[in-house]
């Protein structure tokens, strides 16, 4: 029974010992939404429920007094995500949709609790070659290419995804702390 928790403590307090990371990243976010940009998550899998989460959490904040900012989960239309497939394969659903929608300004936001998702990866390559500030959360191997890679320290994609969970949350805040240190200037 204590293995279930032992597994789970290095990772988490592994987020600690990234915090240079991340608030790096945050900083980065928060200077793109300044510009106006807007957030684009994606992921596959059990991360399409993590992206479409990310996206509710920036565009309606549950805590009262912090602004909206724009987001949008690249996995909620399934017609258009089937369609891309239909033509282009899975793998190409995301870069597809960045192709589309995406301006230099935006942030992508690709979720892989593997970090071997040929359609992540391909879409954040996909942002990178359109100007975006590319973020991606990984699992244990770490193999998304992107500005900003923080990944989980695990090879269980259970707890990769519970050490997401926190990551996207810290995120959130710290993007809307520097987001509001640049309003009060």
């Amino acid at each position: 029974m204590s293995d279930a928790f032992e597994r789970r403590t290095g990772p988490a307090g592994a987020i600690g010992e990234d915090a240079e990371r991340i608030v790096r990243a945050c900083q980065d976010m928060a200077e793109r939404f300044r510009a106006g940009g807007k957030l684009l998550v994606f992921g596959t899998g059990g991360s399409v429920a993590d992206a479409q989460h990310v996206a509710v959490e920036f565009a309606h904040p549950v805590i009262v007094g912090k602004p909206a900012l724009p987001a949008l989960a690249l996995t909620t239309d399934m017609a258009v995500a089937t369609g891309i497939a239909r033509t282009q394969g899975l793998d190409g659903v995301f870069a597809a949709q960045l192709r589309l929608l995406a301006s230099p300004r935006d942030i992508a936001l690709g979720l892989s609790a593997g970090g071997d998702c040929a359609g992540v990866r391909n879409g954040l390559a996909a942002a990178r070659e359109l100007g975006l500030l590319t973020v991606a959360l990984t699992g244990g191997r770490d193999a998304a290419e992107a500005d900003h890679v923080l990944a989980a320290r695990s090879d269980d994609p259970l707890i990769v995804k519970e050490v997401h969970v926190t990551m996207y949350h810290v995120l959130w805040e710290l993007v809307h702390v520097f987001h509001e240190l640049e309003a009060v200037r």
